[in-house]
């Protein structure tokens, strides 16, 4: 009996090296950000923790694989095709993102803006669900960007949706990453935000994620187990007036927000 045992032992041992080499893949796939900036091995290196050595096998493999490619004339990596279908693939048939497609284009063409779904993604937000009005410019994001959650409206409209705790620990870790004397401001204008969305429903960011740019949010439930997403107007406009963008926007978001609500409630699945 001990020649098996040992053999369980030892397949039990591979089957964690496996899920760390998973899991630590992972890590590095999603320190590319919606931006499609190339990422030298260093810059991996910074953004996710992970020894230099560890990196360097890693980006080796995801490159023979095709989740990554080598840009042209540079050092660094972006994602390939093999990793942005994967993602993309999932999303577009998801029954529930499917579903709310039409309400999230209705909007986006009733107010000339872009409308997004978001959820969590570690400290960051990612898009899940993108309509853009057909009329007008607007920002050059869409399904599978990722924004930060503390500086954009649709970030801070998710932290104020989480349970306290959770915000807090969140806020504390942004706080740790912004660093002094940035953070005692980033704490500031979070709780701004809070105290609009306390007593308006939404609130309103300029510049959040790009110059000349803004977005109206508010947090949501959706599905039957009352997952917490984040929904959003913006769009890119060098001469605006936010409060009144906010007055114009925020009555159709609240309305289509609560009709999203009442569409998702009886989904099952998730994201």
């Amino acid at each position: 009996m001990k020649p098996i045992a040992v053999r369980y032992d030892s397949l039990a041992q591979h089957d964690a090296a496996t899920l760390m080499t998973v899991a630590r893949g992972l890590e590095v796939l999603r320190a590319f950000r919606s931006d499609r900036s190339a990422l030298t091995n260093a810059e991996l290196v910074r953004r996710t923790g992970l020894p230099k050595a560890t990196i360097s096998r890693l980006t080796s493999t995801l490159l023979h694989v095709g989740f990554l490619r080598l840009v042209p004339g540079k050092r660094g990596f972006e994602l390939s095709t093999g990793a942005l279908g994967i993602g993309h693939a999932y999303l577009a048939t998801n029954d529930l993102l499917q579903a709310a497609q039409p309400l999230m284009q209705a909007l986006a063409d009733q107010l000339g803006v872009s409308v997004a779904l978001g959820i969590q993604d570690g400290i960051d937000v990612l898009y899940v669900g993108y309509c853009v009005s057909r009329k007008v410019a607007t920002l050059r994001l869409g399904v599978g960007s990722v924004l930060p959650m503390a500086t954009t409206s649709i970030g801070r409209a998710y932290l104020w949706g989480l349970p306290l705790a959770r915000r807090r620990a969140l806020i504390d870790e942004h706080k740790r990453r912004a660093g002094a004397p940035h953070d005692v401001a980033l704490e500031a204008s979070l709780r701004a935000s809070f105290a609009e969305l306390e007593s308006e429903g939404t609130c309103a960011v300029l510049g959040g994620y790009q110059r000349g740019t803004y977005g109206v949010a508010l947090p949501i439930h959706v599905g039957r187990q009352g997952m917490l997403m984040s929904m959003s107007c913006g769009k890119a406009d060098v001469d605006l007036d936010l409060p009144s963008e906010r007055a114009r926007i925020a009555p159709a978001l609240k309305d289509t927000a609560t009709r999203l609500q009442a569409l998702l409630s009886k989904f099952e699945e998730s994201l």
